[in-house]
């Protein structure tokens, strides 16, 4: 029972296909949209381990890792045939 309720709560988190649509003809708005879907998954992606002198661990977000991302999203939603 509880696998339908976690398809269910993952369906939510699907783009519309509208969106997808307009996102892959250019549409600015729509792209915005794909962007701010993955954001928190492309900073998860450009997060790294740093070290300060004491040795102590520090994590940060890699922006220039970040921006690569981010355009690689963008070209290929873009290039996306429906």
């Amino acid at each position: 029972m509880k696998t339908k309720t976690k398809y269910r709560e993952e369906k939510k988190d699907l783009l519309p296909l509208h969106t997808i649509k307009a996102a892959s003809s250019g549409d600015i708005t729509a792209l915005s949209e794909v962007l701010d879907h993955y954001e928190a998954y492309i900073i998860k992606l450009s997060t790294t381990k740093m070290y300060d002198r004491s040795g102590r661990v520090h994590y940060c977000v890699d922006e220039s890792l970040r921006r690569r991302l981010e355009m690689k999203l963008i070209m290929k939603t873009l290039e996306f045939k429906i």
